[in-house]
């Protein structure tokens, strides 16, 4: 991460270093520079405060295999933006418990401690009771920066990365952007970015991207395409030069081949995303 990325607290310095341990790991270290700007946005984060259930507490210490769980909220000075933030944050806690039920919309605090009641006894249920490893299960919000487009738009830019292991050869890291608005105190998704009728020309963008991207790993793009086919993700962010896109695990490419990034400069938006969205150099 560039050394004039914005104003960011030891806290989330301190995550970032963690999860790109975890992503070197993984192989799916990213790095983003921004051009930025001053923002009054202070941003720290909170653990929620969660304790094992009895059951699993009286089950696990005595092995020394108690389910790990990491789970924070955004702090900052902006209420509305902790409430879009936090609500993601514990429907990704709810939807990470090992589970055969549909997906879950709930977003409160209290369904989310339920989930992980329910996700730490599974662990017991799902497992040999000589089993040395534990469940893991890590979810924390990190500020990425305050960027300036267009001619006076301000961006606010956020990722919660997670992790959840149950067992098997490895757990399942992902990331996700946030991109919000603080004039209008909403989240800014793809389709906000987009001009009407453009996505299919910002897909043939993504697309060259990633047979870019499977070159430096695959001398036939083809070949690889059978086995690993392209697709529009909606996972996207503002970055200094343009618009990134991130895929999960297994989405694109193999488990040792991370979480990709696929990269559209600005020079090549014009006409296809609005012009608040572009560098005011290149809304002129």
């Amino acid at each position: 991460m560039s050394s004039d990325l914005l104003t960011s607290n030891n806290e989330a310095q301190s995550s970032y270093i963690k999860r790109s341990v975890l992503a070197i790991a993984t192989g799916s270290l990213l790095s983003i520079s921004l051009a930025t700007n001053a923002s009054s946005l202070i941003s720290s984060t909170e653990y929620l405060d969660y304790e094992l259930p009895n059951t699993v507490q009286a089950s696990c210490y005595e092995k020394s295999n108690c389910p790990e769980i990491e789970v924070k909220y955004l702090k900052t000075n902006q209420n509305w933006l902790n409430d879009i933030v936090n609500k993601r944050i514990n429907n990704i806690v709810i939807n990470s418990q090992p589970s055969d039920s549909p997906v879950s919309k709930a977003t409160s605090t209290k369904a989310a401690t339920q989930a992980l009641d329910n996700f730490t006894k599974s662990q017991f249920k799902d497992l040999p009771a000589d089993t040395p490893w534990s469940y893991n299960l890590m979810v924390t919000p990190e500020y990425l920066g305050h960027v300036k487009l267009g001619q006076s738009e301000d961006f606010e830019l956020f990722e919660i990365s997670s992790y959840t292991f149950t067992g098997g050869a490895h757990g399942m890291p992902f990331s996700e952007y946030l991109v919000f608005d603080p004039s209008s105190k909403k989240q800014v998704t793809l389709n906000d970015m987009l001009i009407k009728g453009k996505k299919s020309r910002f897909k043939a963008l993504a697309y060259e991207s990633y047979k870019a991207w499977v070159t430096t790993m695959d001398e036939e793009v083809k070949s690889y395409e059978q086995n690993w086919p392209f697709s529009l993700n909606d996972n996207v962010t503002l970055t200094d030069k343009g618009i990134d896109i991130r895929y999960p695990h297994y989405a694109i490419g193999p488990y040792a081949y991370g979480m990709p990034v696929l990269s559209i400069p600005y020079d090549k938006l014009g006409g296809i995303i609005k012009p608040r969205f572009m560098p005011s150099l290149l809304t002129k």
